[in-house]
């Protein structure tokens, strides 16, 4: 057992041998707290009769008011509307999105040929790197009325008239989960392949002699390796239900879908910056952080008893 003597003097010893990675490490930490801690005072505006004329000090200044920001949310006819719209996509998404990507990067590392696969890496990853101004104004082309998709639908026969995709709410949620899932396919599948590579080769080649072919080895020897890294990503996804892409969705609403398309941070935009109701605005945000963090905790807790592993 360590004494406490060892312990500083441990302690000690890794602060001095370390010392070049502490100062590169100081940065990040002062950045962290500037712009991530710092700001958190600003959640009194919450409980408090704000008005954005009293400046920085009307913060601290200005009455409480019994919690009125939470009541007039939750008694606001458009929160259960932006809810289901907010859940909707997430959870369609997630129940979309997660296998889909889990499958495509099982089937990527079966590919055997080098140059092919390099090939469909690069044209799967690429699209990540595009901003969803540029990605989002594209897909607004191309399901145009007169755009190529509606064109070849009606080619084929399968409309006899074009479809607004985008100017019916019916269909909103479809094409944010669709161009979600297209953007992000080839980059989400990173991390499946990385946790992919770090499995036991000798358990591949153990089930190859007892005769398992590509997909029984696939089954029983690359998803139980990376059910870790799934479940923390299942985690990661629960937590976020309540947190949309602001950019993908602002950049595909319009006031015809606006029915459908209006979620909690396009919200949180109108209110805050539009209308600069900023005590409203932060109310949203921290009732969000709350359920979020509810959500962590219960996806967390769940994971451990089903499958043993968790964030924490």
């Amino acid at each position: 057992m360590i004494s406490r003597r060892q312990k500083r003097y441990k302690f000690g010893y890794d602060t001095k041998t370390q010392l070049e990675l502490l100062i590169m490490l100081w940065p990040a930490v002062l950045l962290i707290f500037l712009f991530d801690f710092t700001p958190m005072f600003g959640l009194l505006m919450a409980f408090k009769s704000f008005e954005p004329i009293m400046g920085i000090q009307g913060i601290f200044t200005s009455p409480w008011n019994n919690f009125q920001h939470f009541t007039r949310l939750f008694n606001n006819f458009q929160f259960w509307p932006m809810v289901r719209n907010t859940l909707g996509i997430n959870l369609l998404g997630a129940l979309v999105g997660i296998p889909v990507t889990l499958a495509f990067a099982l089937l990527l590392n079966e590919i055997r040929h080098p140059k092919f696969k390099s090939l469909v890496q690069t044209i799967t990853y690429l699209p990540h790197f595009l901003s969803w101004v540029i990605f989002g104004g594209l897909f607004i082309t191309l399901l145009n009325t007169n755009g190529i998709v509606n064109m070849l639908l009606m080619k084929l026969q399968f409309f006899d008239k074009p479809i607004q995709f985008l100017g019916d709410p019916a269909y909103f949620w479809g094409v944010a989960i669709g161009t979600s899932l297209l953007k992000e396919l080839g980059w989400g599948a990173i991390l499946y392949l990385a946790a992919i590579a770090g499995i036991d080769q000798s358990l591949y080649e153990a089930a190859a002699i007892d005769g398992a072919g590509r997909l029984k080895r696939m089954i029983h020897v690359t998803i139980p390796g990376i059910l870790p890294t799934l479940m923390v990503l299942i985690i990661f996804a629960v937590s976020g239900m309540l947190n949309n892409n602001f950019t993908q969705i602002y950049v595909l609403q319009n006031s015809l879908n606006l029915e459908a398309s209006q979620v909690i941070d396009t919200y949180v935009y109108q209110i805050g910056l539009q209308q600069f109701q900023f005590a409203q605005a932060t109310a949203i945000g921290l009732t969000k952080a709350v359920f979020a963090l509810l959500l962590l905790a219960g996806a967390n807790m769940l994971s451990k008893k089903l499958t043993k592993t968790g964030l924490f």
